[in-house]
């Protein structure tokens, strides 16, 4: 099978790239390589500038790239905004990759029409990035969200290519719920992929203190809950500083982000999430427990009934603290978590059985 995977979104689409490999398939990734990231990619489509001419120089790449990808047996989108592009210079590109190709699908990994829509008008989730029970949120960056997609050209174009692709793959519980909704008959959930093989499980021993690993980006640290763990982290500190120390990554290159995270115990994230993302779930393959999302929901769609390796936390500083000094005052419980958490990826995130799930879906939609 020959396989064109365009756009990435915190590696998704490389790690599914080397799984299709070596299950012998010919794949192409295209990708910017989700930004200052860099991840690997085939065919490299980086904007440079938000300028005129940027502009003009990026959408020239694209056209000159449009003529490798044609005649693959499928193309996977990684969002409908797969192309650093206004929505209505997408559309073009999308109706190409349509009419030179076999089947197309949709990635539901990430920010979309149809994850702010749900969240804001319906009761799917007891909280998310854009809800808190009844009470939406409207601080400045959810609302700039749902400027972005709702009643747009933007979100116009995500409604346009989930109708017409053949089918939607959703990386997340709640990405499949949103897309459900609407396309129960060609959604399907796939849990993200891992390359195990490259991922050592490193499973920090606990030392005389608990190291949490926490990064902080200035501008979504409000929106995905980092300043309510990372108060609750530095009153766990404050009440407990020689058993526990805080490893905080603020904007710090890649590379360094991985080093610091590599050196600890513990890694909070996603406070508003049901389920463990990509960063979370590197994490969780290196050893390293998770506090974040681990609701029922999660295990429920995986099918697991055993392992709880996750520290569910519920979006609320309260919570947060009391989740955190339980580990510090029983850090014995960090030991088997760990290996619980490697277990957990190995039995739903191997790369290779993920591929094949994709594989098994893109062959059963006509």
């Amino acid at each position: 099978m020959r396989v064109l995977l365009l756009g990435e979104y915190s590696n998704v689409h490389w790690t599914l790239s080397e799984g299709l490999r070596a299950l012998g398939h010919e794949v192409c990734v295209v990708s910017n390589g989700d930004f200052w990231k860099n991840y690997q990619r085939d065919i490299s489509l980086v904007r440079n500038t938000a300028s005129k001419m940027g502009t003009l120089s990026y959408f020239a790449k694209v056209i000159a790239a449009l003529s490798r990808m044609r005649g693959y047996d499928v193309v996977q989108l990684i969002n409908p905004m797969f192309l650093e592009l206004k929505a209505e210079r997408i559309w073009p590109v999308y109706r190409y990759l349509r009419r030179n190709n076999g089947k197309l699908f949709l990635g539901a990994f990430g920010m979309d029409y149809y994850w702010v829509n749900v969240c804001r008008t319906t009761n799917t989730f007891r909280y998310s990035d854009f809800n808190f029970g009844d009470r939406l949120r409207d601080d400045a960056i959810a609302m700039r969200e749902v400027v972005d997609w709702i009643g747009t050209e933007k979100g116009e174009l995500n409604q346009a290519i989930a109708s017409d692709c053949d089918g939607i793959i959703a990386g997340l519980y709640e990405y499949y719920e949103c897309y459900r909704l609407s396309f129960s008959e060609k959604t399907v959930f796939i849990p993200f992929p891992i390359n195990v093989d490259k991922i050592k499980f490193i499973a920090p021993p606990v030392g005389d203190k608990v190291r949490f690993f926490i990064g902080v980006q200035k501008e979504r640290g409000v929106y995905k809950g980092t300043d309510v763990m990372l108060r609750a982290l530095e009153r766990v500190y404050e009440k407990y500083p020689d058993k526990c120390e805080i490893v905080k990554a603020e904007s710090v290159p890649y590379p360094l982000y991985c080093t610091m995270m590599d050196s600890s115990n513990v890694l909070l994230d996603q406070l508003y999430s049901y389920t463990p993302a990509m960063n979370g779930l590197l994490a969780m393959a290196k050893g390293l427990v998770l506090v974040g999302g681990g609701e029922e929901e999660n295990y429920d769609i995986l099918g697991e009934k055993e392992m709880r390796p996750i520290v569910n936390v519920l979006p609320d500083e309260g919570d947060v603290y009391h989740k955190l000094e339980q580990l510090v005052l029983h850090p014995e419980m960090i030991v088997k978590m760990s290996r619980d958490s490697r277990s957990y990826i190995e039995k739903y995130h191997d790369y290779r059985k993920v591929a094949e799930r994709y594989v098994e879906f893109w062959n059963e939609c006509k």
